[in-house]
């Protein structure tokens, strides 16, 4: 079969099929705009969703395997009491990583959280056919309330508007991309510890990739949908919304390959994708889940992409 040639490929093969499976989720979720108008209660419900499994993923593919490794490695204590070492520093710089990368975000003017654009979306509950402002002013004078035509005026604010939202969804782009960037990684790591230790197995990389992949759904959807309420064309919108998971197999092949050459920094380098998956999670999904009133919906959703995620590692780890 296809997993059973998979499995007996290299680490860096298998690193590249994985996220190659996880920018094809991405751009699943980005050719929606061709066919739907998702509510509001729909993508809250996804996010939830997408949060459960990251975090399930990142314990049972990432950490669990850090330390198992660390502990077997000998280098962290007689009976292993230390390691946790690995699995803390790496989780940390993780984190780090991508709270560091957000700060750079605003200073291109794009928005520091990675589902901001679906806010405007939301707003409309999907349509795309919103009211544009009113192009009438009103006006009082001795006489009383009159209305002046500002045409003019009110299509050039409106213009200017549609350029800022145009940049600010673009730029959104780069925001899920450096996203992008940590995850790939993690799927790499995976495939390249295969082997390493008892937990790390093929069943538990492939199950990382579709954990990331199932979350790369809503991260399309977050750039396509804005975009071409924006004014841009079905395509045009698609097509930036799945480039954001392009980074994914470029990341992933070097992930591989710098653990390959690596050994000792495995452990870290599972750690560090935990730890940015972690971050991504509560510092951008949980919160935007949160604002609206579909917050129950959201955390049923995280319960269930938790167990799901779950029963995937333990059952066909």
């Amino acid at each position: 079969t296809m997993l059973s040639a998979l499995a007996a490929s290299s680490p860096v093969l298998q690193a590249l099929v994985g996220t190659l499976f996880t920018w094809f989720v991405t751009a699943l979720g980005s050719g929606v705009v061709f066919i739907a108008s998702p509510s509001r209660k729909f993508l809250d419900g996804c996010l939830g969703f997408a949060a459960g499994v990251m975090i399930a993923a990142s314990y049972w593919s990432l950490l669990a395997p850090a330390i198992e490794m660390a502990a077997e490695s000998g280098d962290y204590g007689e009976n292993g009491e230390l390691s946790f070492i690995p699995a803390a520093v790496g989780f940390i710089i993780g984190s780090a990583f991508v709270y560091y990368a957000e700060l750079l975000l605003p200073y291109l003017g794009a928005e520091d959280n990675v589902v901001a654009a679906l806010k405007d979306y939301k707003k409309t509950d999907g349509d795309r056919s919103a009211k544009k402002p009113s192009r009438v002013l009103s006006v009082a004078d001795e006489d009383g309330a009159f209305d002046v035509d500002q045409t003019s005026a009110e299509e050039e604010e409106q213009d200017v508007a549609q350029v800022l939202r145009w940049k600010r969804t673009l730029l959104l782009a780069l925001a899920v991309t450096i996203h992008n960037i940590p995850e790939g990684l993690a799927v790499g790591v995976g495939f390249a510890s295969i082997g390493a230790t008892k937990t790390a197995t093929f069943s538990s990389a492939c199950n990382l990739a579709l954990g990331i992949g199932i979350q790369n759904f809503p991260e399309g959807l977050a750039i396509s949908l804005p975009l071409h309420r924006a004014g841009f064309s079905m395509p045009a919108a698609f097509w930036y919304g799945q480039l954001s998971g392009m980074v994914e197999p470029i990341a992933g092949v070097l992930g591989a390959l710098a653990v390959g050459t690596a050994k000792p920094i495995l452990p870290y380098a599972l750690a560090f994708a935990a730890g940015a998956m972690i971050f991504v999670v509560l510092d951008d999904i949980v919160p935007e889940t949160c604002a609206s009133n579909n917050s129950k919906i959201a955390s049923w959703g995280a319960v269930l992409g938790f167990v799901v995620m779950m029963c995937l590692d333990v059952g066909l780890g």
